[in-house]
């Protein structure tokens, strides 16, 4: 169901979003829609995560599950030993 809003908007803005929302193949009115969809659904989503993000995630350790100067040490002593 579509409602009509009235709006207060400085007349230069409107004349950028009007030759904005004609070079999309859009109405002004289905612009301003879309942005205020996307503005309100935000909170309901979650980010999205890549795929590559998703599979890199837990590869590197966090600093205080691994002692990182420890292993180190440890890497050199063995390698100098």
């Amino acid at each position: 169901m579509s409602t009509k809003l009235t709006l207060t908007i400085d007349k230069s803005v409107i004349e950028k979003a009007k030759d904005y929302a004609k070079n999309q193949n859009l109405s002004l009115s289905g612009l301003i829609e879309n942005y205020l969809e996307s503005l309100t659904s935000k909170e309901e989503k979650s980010p999205k995560v890549s795929p590559l993000v998703e599979s890199l995630t837990g590869v590197i350790p966090k600093s205080d599950e691994t002692d990182i100067k420890k292993e180190y040490y440890e890497h050199l002593n063995k390698k100098y030993s």
